[in-house]
């Protein structure tokens, strides 16, 4: 959703796997051929430099990602109050209770993938969305739900929107209780890490929506306590993560569980190609809206890479960027939980007020933790791949690559945190010689 007072994206939405995951090996999507073909170039102009360089001990990171590819200008950006979408919310078919609450969280215009979408999905189609991080994809799929709702509020019927990470299912949570507010439709967020008594207490109440990770969903279902053939309506959001070796065999059941399903949507920022055979038994002829490749990072976000000479030390190079005004909200990745950690008390020791999340972290800290970041409490917040996707916070001004992430996805998740809303951000990355 676009605001025409430079408010936030429509995408409140967090992020991170709760477990480490392997890629499928399926057959799948063919590449964007620019895409593909500048990051062939890259690694063929890159080989020659690396034989000589190679290791047994060297990296996989370091293999599998050429620093070439994480160097890119930020685009100019068009400024929000002449957005590209001149369609405006109170012009399209929507409920005047959904536009009254659009009008209290500033947004006036759609986004891309919200205009394209809309329609189609208040019509039960079934979608395969790919769209940059912190353009609405969020409110891409609520929206035309609660628009359902309310045509049909004699007939309700249960949605369920399962996501990789606890952040970015509170996130979406949050995003239904401010579209819905002043209605009384109702949705519970299931996540690990919290208490399952809590859990099914709020299942005795009539809801609307489930929001969940995939290993407490699975708890409730095991037990008896959730019935998923009364859902009509799946949606898998950062659908890319949910496929993946990690999560694929809980979503099979998920799915194979929603028998009476009716409606199926896949969002992402990304897509790997490798998916398609899954992405097939999973939706049955969708209608497929790119508003980017699937492969390429945000075109608001100026990216750069920093050579760490052998004889430099890395940390300090980091105090000294982090101690420049300009650098006043930072997300710094890492690939390590125990590496977050103690570089989180390295920084607070220098007097840079600094806290971390990761999957060591109980649910709790980690709320609090990104509270405050949210608030400006503190400036640094060190994660590890658990905020990559989905966490939506204000004007962080830069996201830092501490430690290369192990793919390409990953690298556009983690920049997609800044340069939201239309805003322009720096994404930076430490590249060891």
């Amino acid at each position: 959703m676009h605001s025409n007072s430079n408010n936030k994206s429509s995408r409140s939405t967090s992020s991170t796997t709760e477990n480490k995951h392997k890629r499928s090996n399926k057959p799948g999507f063919s590449k964007n051929k620019t895409s593909s073909d500048l990051r062939n170039n890259n690694v063929k102009a890159n080989s020659a430099s690396q034989t000589d360089k190679k290791s047994k001990k060297k990296s996989k990171a370091v293999k599998e990602l050429d620093p070439n590819l994480l160097i890119q200008p930020a685009k100019k950006i068009i400024a929000l109050d002449t957005p590209k979408i001149t369609l405006r919310f109170d012009e399209m078919k929507i409920h005047p209770n959904i536009l009254a609450n659009l009008n209290k969280m500033g947004f006036v215009h759609p986004t891309e993938i919200q205009a394209k979408t809309y329609e189609k999905l208040v019509d039960s189609q079934n979608l395969i969305g790919i769209a940059n991080t912190g353009t609405g994809k969020t409110g891409a799929f609520l929206i035309p739900i609660l628009q359902r709702l309310l045509n049909n509020d004699k007939t309700r019927f249960l949605s369920l929107v399962v996501v990789p990470t606890r952040e970015l299912a509170l996130q979406v949570h949050e995003e239904f209780k401010k579209l819905t507010l002043g209605m009384k439709f109702s949705a519970a967020c299931f996540i690990g890490g919290t208490n399952i008594d809590k859990d099914l207490r709020v299942l005795k109440s009539p809801l609307d929506i489930v929001i969940a990770t995939p290993g407490r969903l699975i708890d409730l279902k095991d037990r008896g306590d959730i019935n998923l053939s009364k859902f009509e309506v799946l949606i898998l959001d950062e659908f890319d993560k949910m496929l993946d070796m990690g999560f694929v065999r809980d979503v099979r059941r998920i799915v194979d569980a929603m028998r009476n399903r009716k409606q199926t949507l896949l969002f992402s920022a990304t897509k790997d190609p490798k998916q398609a055979a899954i992405i097939d038994e999973i939706v049955k002829n969708p209608m497929l809206v790119q508003i980017s490749s699937g492969q390429t990072s945000s075109a608001n976000v100026d990216q750069n890479v920093i050579h760490v000479k052998k004889s430099e030390n890395k940390f300090d190079l980091l105090v000294k960027l982090l101690r420049q005004e300009e650098f006043n909200k930072v997300i710094l990745f890492i690939e390590m939980k125990h590496v977050a950690s103690r570089l989180s008390k390295k920084l607070n020791a220098t007097g840079i007020k600094s806290d971390c999340i990761h999957g060591d972290k109980s649910q709790n800290y980690r709320i609090n933790a990104l509270d405050k970041f949210k608030r400006g409490d503190i400036s640094v917040l060190v994660a590890t791949d658990v905020a990559a996707r989905g966490i939506d916070v204000n004007d962080v001004s830069h996201v830092i690559n501490y430690q290369l992430p192990k793919d390409y996805d990953t690298y556009i998740h983690r920049v997609g945190r800044t340069g939201r809303a239309g805003k322009t951000g720096i994404a930076l990355t430490f590249v060891d010689a």
